[in-house]
């Protein structure tokens, strides 16, 4: 009867257990149904159109802010008036507002989560520094602010943003993986024949005419006397090449590459002895002659040579690819945190439901039976994400200089300049534009 007991006991335990687990997951299930249907969603603040999570101050975009930025839109393109919903321009500066509301928002919740801040000293530097740049006088400026709508706040708030987005750009790019001397090496055999040789060369006097019987008769008074005082009064009299002709017919560093296109003029250059008066040389219709003043040898630069070279060269493109990542992560990090009331939904809203078709493209280019002729560039309707250079956004150029595929590691600059955080569009409102 005990035995009998004990057993209905753990019988009701296990039973309860399951309950308890099945219970659990019930609530887990019916969270990301919520979450996928939508019923999980915050829902912005009355008298507000947008709100970010996760931002301790500041988290919302008020009617009255968005109505501001409204206007600083219009003004910059011309409009003395903001447009009303159902305008024309409404909706495109409409999101054009509510981006670079987004982006203080969003950028100064990002300088917050790395510990990144400015002081208002720093800010009241660099905007001394933006009006010496960029206007003639005090009265310059308070005309700008009056034009653009821009109240004094405003521009040290703006100024503020690029600030911090230059620091977190320098934050990323610095945490970055440093390059390693198995990498530069790698890279300099790699590069070995291309970019750290120099090919053998050839200095070279010519003399051109389409005549033939001038450039026999060129030839025959060098024949007599090659030096260069005489080549100097033959290239003067008889050469129709305006590069060579005041230069005694010198050209310097020819390759056989750079004349890979004349075969017969390279086999001139490189078959002949140096000190000998060679042609005439038919090419294209002109003919040539020419005598070959130096050979210069080839020269392989060492690794040693080029380390610091290739080091710099090389941290700045995995820096670059570090950074597009970041930028990548980041528009989606910030996108799921958005959320926007409903007249006021564009694509970084988190309750954004597209149809997925770009927002820009005419309703023609999708339209199974439209009214006009569909535009010949209409959009793919996938998107290849393309970050921006970092620096490259700008009040006019609001989508940047968009990042290659991948670097080229041949031809970049020495060093660089210092550029300012590219975010996503609408971030390089944070400067105000020039007194034009």
């Amino acid at each position: 009867m005990g035995a009998k007991q004990g057993q209905t006991k753990k019988s009701a335990g296990r039973e309860r257990l399951a309950l308890v687990v099945f219970g659990a997951l019930l609530v887990a299930l019916f969270a990301g149904f919520a979450i996928a249907q939508g019923i999980g969603e915050p829902s912005v603040p009355s008298g507000d159109v947008a709100l970010v999570e996760s931002v301790p101050d500041g988290n919302t975009v008020s009617e009255a802010e968005f109505d501001r930025a409204l206007l600083q839109q219009a003004a910059q393109g011309g409009q003395k008036e903001a447009p009303k919903p159902g305008d024309e321009k409404y909706e495109e500066l409409k999101e054009a507002a509510l981006t670079e509301m987004l982006d203080r928002i969003w950028i100064k919740g990002q300088a917050e989560e790395l510990g990144i801040a400015v002081t208002p000293k720093q800010i009241a530097s660099e905007l001394q520094q933006i009006k010496d740049q960029n206007f003639k006088s005090e009265a310059e400026y308070e005309k700008f602010l009056k034009t653009s709508k821009f109240t004094k706040e405003d521009v040290l708030d703006r100024v503020e943003l690029q600030l911090l987005s230059t620091q977190i750009q320098e934050a990323i790019t610095n945490s970055a993986q440093t390059v390693t001397d198995a990498e530069v090496e790698e890279y300099y055999d790699a590069q070995l024949e291309t970019q750290f040789t120099t090919p053998e060369s050839r200095d070279v006097r010519i003399v051109v005419n389409e005549d033939e019987g001038k450039i026999e008769e060129a030839k025959a008074e060098l024949e007599k006397d090659s030096s260069p005082a005489s080549w100097k009064k033959v290239a003067e009299k008889f050469s129709e090449d305006p590069t060579t002709k005041s230069k005694g017919g010198l050209q310097v560093g020819l390759t056989e590459e750079l004349l890979q296109s004349q075969p017969e003029l390279q086999a001139a250059v490189f078959d002949s002895p140096t000190g000998t008066v060679a042609g005439p040389t038919p090419v294209e219709g002109k003919f040539f002659i020419s005598e070959v003043q130096k050979l210069n040898p080839a020269k392989v630069q060492s690794l040693k040579e080029v380390t610091g070279q290739i080091k710099s060269q090389l941290t700045q493109q995995l820096q670059q690819e570090f950074f597009s990542e970041f930028v990548a992560g980041y528009q989606s990090k910030w996108e799921a945190r958005t959320y926007c009331a409903e007249d006021f939904l564009i694509e970084r809203c988190a309750n954004y439901k597209g149809d997925g078709r770009p927002p820009s493209a005419p309703p023609a280019c999708y339209e199974a039976d439209p009214k006009g002729p569909a535009p010949k560039d209409c959009p793919a309707l996938v998107q290849q994400p393309a970050p921006a250079i970092p620096g490259s956004v700008t009040g006019s150029e609001p989508q940047g200089e968009r990042l290659p595929q991948r670097p080229r590691p041949e031809g970049l600059k020495e060093g660089g300049e210092e550029e300012g955080l590219t975010l996503p569009e609408g971030a390089g409102g944070a400067v105000p534009p020039t007194g034009e």
